[in-house]
């Protein structure tokens, strides 16, 4: 079984605190997911990582109150969203997988919109970091790339300055250039200001350089929290064959279809790449199943 790692003093001080979190979409169906908790520390990068239906989506749209949960709660700088929806929300800077731009008004349209809806929006702010990724406000949203329009929606959620950034797989569609710029544009901003920021992907070799935390979530369940720096020190990778199976988080193919292990001893392997590390527990968790009732 993959061993959680929580730090538990880190509950005081999370912009984003999530409590034993539960929600399936119809009775007697399988847990989208089931009995998460986590608290992201004010300052961080934190990764959700886990396969497509892993539940990390289910995840930023509780805490936006898209989604009611069934189980548990959600604080959102200390703030329930499904009791204080508008509360939660003004907290929030959200990008998500499908920027929901109009193609025919030009970004500068997008920024009058964003402040006529949020009166404390930072048109100037958004506007400079549109420029700062070679665009103008005359631009209009059907001649940009997906890269260009993946930059639009980012500066118009850090145009609200809000504490905490939710980002829902932004980086699914975008080519690895597009990828890094859009990354560099975040780093930038939640480490000039002190924000808080949780990027969700399926790949990990996309947020590796700029999360500085790592959850992992498999089929629903949440099987790693940890500081990235912690979990590269602790973790090894090892062939399976050499290894007694019961000593190993969790055992996967290697890139030449060998058997490797994640296992937790300084003494055995060499150590294990964050990939690795998500590829242990991924396969730690691949037996558990939700299908049992409340």
């Amino acid at each position: 079984m993959a061993e959680i790692w929580v730090e538990k003093d880190a509950m005081e001080r999370s912009p984003l605190r999530v409590d034993h979190f539960g929600r399936r979409y119809r009775r007697n169906r399988p847990w989208a997911v089931r009995d998460v908790s986590l608290a992201v520390p004010e300052g961080s990068i934190t990764a959700l990582v886990g396969p497509n239906g892993a539940g990390k989506s289910t995840v930023i749209r509780a805490c936006l109150g898209f989604e009611q949960p069934d189980e548990g709660r959600i604080f959102v700088s200390g703030v329930d969203p499904r009791r204080h929806r508008a509360a939660a929300v003004n907290s929030i800077g959200y990008v998500p997988q499908a920027a929901s731009l109009y193609r025919n008004l030009t970004i500068g349209d997008h920024l009058d919109f964003a402040r006529a809806a949020r009166p404390s929006f930072d048109r100037p702010y958004a506007l400079a970091r549109i420029r700062a990724s070679g665009l103008s406000g005359e631009r209009r949203i059907a001649d940009l790339s997906g890269g260009e329009q993946a930059q639009v929606a980012l500066a118009l959620a850090l145009g609200t300055r809000a504490p905490l950034l939710l980002l829902d797989e932004p980086l699914a569609s975008l080519d690895p250039l597009a990828r890094r710029d859009f990354l560099t544009t975040l780093v930038d901003d939640v480490r000039g200001r002190g924000a808080t920021a949780v990027l969700t992907s399926h790949i990990v070799t996309d947020v590796e350089q700029a999360c500085d935390r790592l959850v992992v979530l498999a089929a629903g369940r949440l099987v790693l929290d940890a500081a990235v720096a912690v979990a590269k020190k602790e973790y090894r990778t090892a062939s399976a064959n050499e290894l007694d199976r019961q000593s190993a988080i969790g055992t996967f193919a290697g890139p030449a279809g060998e058997s490797l292990a994640l296992v937790r001893d300084r003494w055995v392997g060499r150590p294990a790449s964050l990939e690795e590390i998500v590829l242990g527990h991924l396969a730690a968790g691949r037996p558990r199943t939700l299908t049992e009732a409340v």
